[in-house]
């Protein structure tokens, strides 16, 4: 039978050098993936244990709801005008803004949860 390689040495240290690659490949990959969940990035693959509770407050006729990640730098938030209209925010790693139609209002949810409201001028 023939030998599988001339430098048995070549091979294993070939072989060495594919698997710290390996190694340092998954590395990478686990650390951006923790660096995508800590910026808010990645909110919409954590679990639903990670958000904490809805809380409810009223800006002006609107009614709201909002939630902030525990582990990342997300928040959400339901906004409502009756059942005329609906807005829906996510603020996952950077400032999130709606305009509403009914009255023309700008709302703005950072991903720490604050959530405003910029009544527009009549045109």
């Amino acid at each position: 039978m023939p030998p599988l390689s001339r430098h048995p040495r070549a091979s294993a240290r070939a072989l060495r050098l594919a698997g710290a690659l390996a190694v340092a490949l998954v590395v990478l990959l686990s650390a951006g993936a923790v660096v995508a969940v800590r910026e808010g990035r990645a909110a919409g693959l954590l679990p639903e244990r990670s958000w904490g509770p809805w809380t409810a407050t009223r800006i002006e006729a609107w009614s709201t709801h909002v939630r902030v990640n525990t582990w990342g730098d997300a928040a959400q938030a339901e906004i409502h005008f009756g059942k005329a209209e609906d807005l829906t925010l996510h603020a996952y790693g950077k400032t999130a803004r709606a305009t509403s139609m009914m009255q023309p209002t700008v709302f703005t949810l950072t991903p720490d949860g604050k959530l405003t409201a910029r009544r527009l001028s009549a045109p």
